[in-house]
């Protein structure tokens, strides 16, 4: 068994490198502590953009930073690559999957959250969620398995893509994909009628953005429709099938045909947590105190979406994870240098933003006035542009939104591999369309393209017995 031992110095172990596993890690670059950073992937993912990967708007690369680069500007911390599989907080150590043993004398969880289905039947097993770069890229490649096989073979049914949770992300993919098939799509898939493409937003609330002050929630809902969303609101999922969606509202039910779900509501923590031995409360995620440090558990903290302070909740989004991480790295550099404790947590709200698509967007950002349309858009494209880790990251995704948003005529997507398309029926492919063969015509095809060959054949035998009777010189 590996057994990773602290130095001399306090020992900060980090789980997670995402918004506030890093916000702790680079608060600590000068306190007298050794800092190990574990985390089940080599790079951070800049999740408020997962979006635009799935609609291939920018490349994966753009969102992600890789985590052992922290060290460049750090040199008290290294990176472990693993997955907690459980921990034993009397003698201080957690266990990875690998048999690998991490000790510590303070432990920071900020771990992030998963994927809640609430318990519908079907949603785990067919619905796509949006919380992993690989899940942000199985989903853009589904999207264009099926486009290209209806190009090919034809719309013989409505293609629909429902998407559930009015939130932030269901919103924004949502209107990702309606710009998609209503910009790109004429132009790129000129064999496919986008009257028969359907994207379909999926609330069980009665607004969408429900957090935003009503006048902005009716802006968004206006723009949803406006580019064609077919939106359903007061609407509960029941069932999630390979094939589409069973929907309810005010009682009634019905079922939306759909080749893909995708799952933007709500999230839970990991299932594994349940053995960690910690305090859970609503939705999985583990009960701090006002230091974020987790009740009945002296040197252990979580922060960040996996954390909840049950007397003071605190809205899952990247701001509060940034604030609570930097707040604890406060805690430990007090208890490491006998200082007193800095005062309780107070999450300062800078606001939050939404955008529907190219030009529209709402923001309520504090010290200015609500906003909708462009000015919001450009603070939303601005803020997570800023907010990506790496100028490389910066430039690559400013470079590709401009492209995207601004100079509408590129319709380059940035796509990967999709299956190879099968006709289901035999295809003559002309200069305007794709046309199914019918029996028939297949076999007089068949029988046109043998008396071609045996033409083709006459004519060379010709040819040859030409030259042969050509006098020599």
């Amino acid at each position: 068994m590996s057994m990773v031992r602290a130095s001399y110095r306090p020992h900060v172990v980090v789980v997670g490198g995402g918004f506030g596993g890093l916000a702790l890690v680079r608060k600590l670059a000068r306190a007298d502590v050794d800092i190990t950073l574990i985390d089940r992937h080599t790079y951070n993912t800049f999740q408020p953009l997962l979006y635009q990967v799935a609609t291939a708007s920018l490349n994966p690369g753009d969102i992600t930073w890789f985590l052992r680069a922290v060290r460049a500007k750090q040199d008290n911390i290294r990176f472990l690559k693993g997955t907690v599989v459980s921990m034993d907080h009397e003698a201080k150590s957690v266990l990875l999957d690998g048999n690998i043993t991490v000790t510590y004398d303070y432990l920071v969880l900020a771990n992030g959250v998963t994927a809640n289905y609430f318990g519908v039947p079907g949603a785990e097993e067919f619905a796509m969620p949006l919380y992993r770069r690989s899940q942000a890229l199985a989903l853009r490649d589904l999207i264009f398995a099926n486009l290209e096989n209806a190009a090919v073979n034809g719309q013989d049914q409505d293609l629909r893509v429902v998407v559930v949770g009015g939130g932030a992300t269901g919103v924004e993919t949502a209107g990702a994909l309606a710009e998609m098939r209503n910009l790109d799509m004429p132009t790129t898939y000129p064999e496919l009628d986008s009257k028969r493409i359907h994207i379909s937003l999926v609330e069980m609330g009665e607004h969408v953005l429900a957090p935003f002050h009503p006048k902005l929630r009716e802006y968004a809902k206006k723009e949803l429709i406006k580019r064609g969303i077919d939106l359903r609101l007061k609407t509960a999922v029941k069932e999630v099938r390979r094939d589409g969606v069973l929907i309810e509202n005010d009682g009634n039910q019905e079922f939306l045909s759909a080749g893909i779900v995708v799952w933007a509501s709500g999230v839970a923590a990991h299932g594994v947590v349940k053995d960690w031995g910690l305090p859970q409360g609503r939705g999985g995620r583990i009960e701090v105190d006002e230091h974020q440090q987790v009740r009945g558990k002296p040197g252990v903290f979580a922060i960040g979406d996996i954390s909840v302070n049950p007397d003071s909740p605190l809205p899952q989004l990247g701001q509060p994870a940034i604030q609570g991480g930097k707040h604890v790295a406060k805690v430990i550099k007090a208890r490491v240098s006998g200082k007193d404790l800095p005062k309780p947590f107070k999450y300062f709200d800078k606001g939050t933003m939404a955008t529907i698509g190219r030009a529209a967007a709402i923001a309520e950002v504090r010290g200015l006035p609500r906003l909708k349309g462009f000015p919001a858009w450009f603070i939303w494209v601005t803020v997570h542009v800023a907010l990506l880790l790496g100028n490389r990251n910066r430039f690559a995704t400013m470079t590709n939104l401009t492209l995207k948003y601004l100079l509408w005529r590129s319709h380059n997507a940035i796509v990967g591999e999709t299956p190879y398309v099968i006709a289901h029926e035999p295809k003559i492919v002309s200069g305007s369309d794709i046309e199914t063969v019918t029996p028939k015509k297949s076999a007089r095809s068949a029988r046109k393209s043998i008396s071609k060959k045996a033409q083709v054949r006459k004519a060379v035998a010709q040819q040859t017995i030409d030259e042969i009777d050509e006098p020599r010189d």
